[in-house]
């Protein structure tokens, strides 16, 4: 039997709801680039429509862990610094996290 989402929050303490929301939050603001694309409703095609690119571009640039970003970030680090990749909408912000395993 199926049970409602809203119903099983509803029995959690204050606490746990609170962390749960927090969590979630977490997840929104960072993720890889294809879990981006997903949430913002476009497919391979689309976007590779919108780049002037073919569809199998955008699958293996989704793939990508390394996309000379590596030079920048020893240069960066080399300052002190860290690098955080984030892209910026009118509806928030979200950190791009495909490169934060480098």
């Amino acid at each position: 039997m199926t049970k409602n989402f809203n119903q099983l929050r509803q029995k959690m303490s204050p606490t746990a709801q609170q962390r749960a929301q927090e969590q979630t939050q977490q997840l929104i603001q960072a993720m890889p680039l294809h879990e981006l694309r997903q949430a913002r409703g476009l497919s391979q095609q689309t976007l590779a429509e919108i780049l002037n690119v073919q569809q199998p571009a955008i699958a293996k640039m989704e793939r990508r862990t390394d996309m000379y970003i590596s030079t920048l970030r020893s240069h960066i680090e080399a300052m002190g610094g860290t690098l955080e990749i984030t892209a910026k909408f009118s509806d928030g912000d979200v950190k791009i996290s495909n490169f934060s395993q480098l």
